[in-house]
Parts: C-alpha cells; structure tokens; sequence
C-alpha cells in the first residue's frame, strides 16, 4: 500500500493557470476488530498499520488480557480492516476523543504512567543535528506536504520514522515498531512533527521516554503531565534555538 496517489490539478501562480499532475495524502479509515467483533475504527494513512495498531492498543491498555500481534489479519480494500485474535476482554470504557486532527482516541483514565528516572542527557546541539535529519527523511511530508512525522533516536541515529494524517497516529505507529522490534526505550528520544499535546506526552510516558521533542510547542496540560512523570520536553526545536519546558537537566550545553 502506497501513501499517495497521483491527481490532476490546477496551478495558479500570477495570472497563470497550469493542469499539472501532483501527489495526494492517502487517507484511508481504519477498523479494528477483536475477535471479529469490531471495536473501534478511525483515519490514518495506511503505512505501517499493525505498528499502528499494536502501538495504540498496547499504549491504551485496551485489552485486558493475552493477545498476539503475530496473528493479527490485516485487509486492504477501501477500508483497512484489522483483526485481532485474543483471549482477554476489550474496553472501550472512557474514551475520549484527542484534540488531534482527524480525531484520534485515547484512554487517559486507564494508561499506566509511572515516573521516569532516566538518566540520559544529550546536548542541545545534537538535539537540533537530529531534527534535521528527521525532517529530511519524512519522504511523504516532502512529496504531499499533508502528513505528520514522528522518529525515535537514541541520540545518535534515527532507529524508526514514521508519518501519518494524524499526529497521534505517527507517534503510535513508532512505539509499536519498537514494540515489535523489541527495542528499549530506555535513553530514547521521541521526535514529532506537530503540537506535543497532553495525549502524545501521556504516551510517552507510558512507555519512560525520557525526552520528547518537536518543532512546535507544547499544551500546558503536557508540561504538567511531564513535569509529574519526569519527562523532557522540548519545543521549537527549529535552525539554532529550542525550548526546553521540563527536567531541563537532560538538555546539555
């Protein structure tokens, strides 16, 4: 599956008007369903979809119980149609709809956040080096200029990147990739594209990220979140200057 499609359009610049033929953003609605039950669906871009779903699912608790990703079904058609074979329970209980685009879901009540005693620390000019290199290897951002990217680093190279319409999604689909790859999280950054809202810091720190890092800024709700379960924020990570809101300590000169 392909995150784009190609599209005849009209370019006006001036006074002049081109058909030209460009690259559209993939959006495709995704259903999950447990056991054939379907549970829950949303959009996404149709790019790494059981790191998607593994990420969401394991990040949010939503089930209670044994379930392998291994077997997991995954349908292409016009839907994206996901099954998970698994013996524990599903709930679906204190949903709550982020503030993300596209509409994304999340379950703050029942993440199991601990604090983080990390000890990594990383310059800032390293920070900055990184960002860089994240922003040029989101290949869909540069064709389509429509999707959300978010990496995760151990402070020396990318170890995944991923993109997708909604934040939330690019940040899920990287935790379920480490997930799978049995990658720890343990002296890792979570690089992201867009605003660090309370869910995608809540993530995070579900899973003792010690720093998250983005170009834009961060909500007042996820400096608390961070400041509580000793994760590093960092915003306006953009050419010579960042931000850094929380745990500042791990932010070296």
């Amino acid at each position: 599956m392909n995150g784009a499609i190609k599209g005849m359009i009209v370019k006006n610049t001036g006074s002049a008007f081109e058909e030209a033929e460009d690259l559209i953003a993939i959006e495709k609605r995704l259903r999950v369903s447990v056991n054939g039950k379907e549970v829950l669906s949303l959009y996404c871009t149709p790019l790494m979809v059981r790191e998607l779903v593994v990420g969401m699912f394991m990040t949010e608790e939503i089930i209670t119980g044994g379930w392998c990703a291994d077997r997991m079904s995954i349908e292409y058609g016009e839907d994206v149609r996901v099954d998970i074979p698994a013996e524990g329970e599903v709930s679906m209980d204190d949903a709550v709809i982020t503030s993300g685009c596209i509409g994304g879901i999340t379950f703050p009540k029942r993440m199991t956040l601990k604090k983080t005693d990390d000890p990594f620390a990383i310059s800032a000019y390293r920070i900055k080096e990184l960002f860089r290199k994240f922003q040029k290897s989101s290949e869909l951002y540069q064709l389509t200029g429509c999707v959300h990217s978010a990496a995760l680093s151990d402070g020396e190279s990318i170890l995944c990147l991923a993109e997708d319409i909604g934040r939330h999604n690019a940040v899920d689909k990287v935790i379920g990739y480490a997930i799978l790859e049995q990658i720890p999280f343990k002296g890792k950054i979570m690089l992201a594209s867009g605003r660090l809202s309370s869910e995608i810091v809540a993530k995070c720190a579900r899973w003792n990220i010690p720093i998250v890092a983005s170009r834009t800024s961060p909500t007042s709700l996820a400096v608390d979140i961070a400041k509580k379960h000793g994760v590093t924020v960092v915003g306006f990570v953009r050419a010579d200057r960042l931000n850094a809101y929380t745990h500042t300590g791990r932010i070296q000169p």
